[in-house]
Formats: C-alpha cells, structure tokens, sequence
C-alpha cells in the first residue's frame, strides 16, 4: 500500500489520533504526518509492523506504550518520548525534551542532538527485552535517575551548548541497574552519589558499536568517527542504593 499521507495542520490532537488509528485500523502501515505542530500523544500504544514519518515537532508522549511501530521526526519532540516504550524505535532528527525514555523496557530511540531533564529515568529491562538510548548531544540533569536496566549513550556531539559538561548533575543518582555509556569521559563532580566510571571493555565496545553505527546509519554520520573516541561506563555500585536508609522491623 501507499504512503498515507495526514496534514495536522490545525488539527486537535483528539482528531488527529484518531484519523492515525483509522488509517492503521484501514490497513496502512506507511504513514506521514505533516505539519505537525505540539499535538500530543501520536502513535501511543501502537503495535505492529507500522511506520511514521513525521514533519514538524509532535507534542508530549510521542510513542508512549508502543509496541513495535517506527518513528522518524524531522524536527524537534516535546517532553516524554517514548514514555513506557515496550518496543519499536524513535529517530529524531533535531532536540528532545525532558524525561525522554521514562520506564522505557524495550526498542530503541535516539536522538541526533541534545536531550533534557531526567532523561532515562525509571528505565528497566523486561524479559528479553532491553530499551537502548542513543543521544547525539548533551543532557540536563538527573540522566539514568533511578535506573533499573538498558543502556544510555551520551555522545555529547552535536550540540547546541558547547560550553556545558556534557551532563548536567546528579547523573545515575539512585541508578541500581543498566548501564550508562559517555563518550570521552563525564567530570566527576557531575555523577551521582557513590558512583564512578571507568574505561568501556569489549564486551561494552560490542555493544557501543552495533548502536553507534545505527545512529550514524540514521543521520548520516561516520560511526568510525564517533567510536574513534574512548567511552567510560557508569554502573550501578549497588542494585539497593538506599538500602542503608531503612531499618528492620
């Protein structure tokens, strides 16, 4: 079937969603948005062989709870892409807002420049599942707050801040699982408590490569060139980070 086309131009998110669920339910399975311009929610829980290609800067929730379907966005996203994302994969092309990937357990987003706040907090691995964000620029705060499973790839590239860390503070603060990978290394003083890096090994540079180079894949980039750059690891030194807080009954 043909790429089917919506023009969300002026369009109520309400309306929109259900215009894409109407295509689908109709048997489209290549569909573009254009003009899209803050409306919230496209694609949620979505399954499915389905593929988007949206133009514009789609609103809050992008993909929540899908399963499976692919996204491109020619533009920037809103906050709270990918929010509990079972599988499928997100490609942005521009910026994303705060708490991308929250509780995200399975498929992959990733994002060619710099992410916001919380980013990646409350990911988990489910099953044989494991979510994997890939972020091209630089984040704010709290990144990997709280993380349970999957990996997060800080780049730290292509970015709008040239003269921030590449990490705001307070990254893997409570983290008791996953992994967190940071291209060229993250100043200690950015790291949350008891945490540390240290040098990526090959089993870590197995799983850097098959990511990086679909990012570059994806954007048209050198992965070579990324990967020529040693990465550190961050891990979690506990998989009960607070569990000295509590007292036995």
């Amino acid at each position: 079937m043909d790429k089917f086309t919506l023009d969300a131009g002026g369009v109520y998110y309400r309306q929109l969603n259900e215009r894409i669920r109407e295509a689908v339910a109709a048997g489209n399975t290549d569909i573009e948005l254009i003009n899209v311009r803050g409306q919230r929610y496209i694609a949620d829980a979505l399954d499915g062989e389905l593929n988007f290609k949206i133009v514009g800067v789609p609103g809050q929730d992008l993909g929540a709870f899908m399963r499976g379907p692919k996204i491109h966005v020619e533009g920037n996203a809103q906050d709270g892409v990918g929010n509990t994302m079972d599988d499928g994969e997100i490609v942005i092309d521009g910026l994303a807002g705060d708490v991308l990937g929250y509780a995200m357990r399975g498929g992959r987003i990733m994002v060619r420049g710099d992410v916001g706040y919380r980013v990646g907090i409350h990911m988990k691995a489910y099953m044989e599942k494991v979510p994997v964000v890939v972020i091209g620029g630089k984040a704010g705060d709290f990144l990997g707050e709280y993380m349970a499973g999957g990996a997060i790839i800080l780049l730290g590239m292509f970015t709008g801040k040239p003269d921030a860390p590449i990490a705001g503070r307070s990254l893997g603060t409570g983290m008791h699982g996953g992994v967190i990978y940071v291209r060229g290394g993250v100043p200690v003083e950015q790291l949350g408590p008891h945490l540390k890096t240290e040098a990526a090994d090959d089993a870590d540079m197995e799983t850097l490569t098959r990511h990086i180079t679909a990012f570059a894949d994806s954007f048209g980039l050198n992965a070579k060139e990324i990967l020529s750059v040693p990465f550190v690891r961050v891990k979690p030194f506990s998989h009960r980070p607070y569990g000295n807080l509590y007292v036995a009954a």
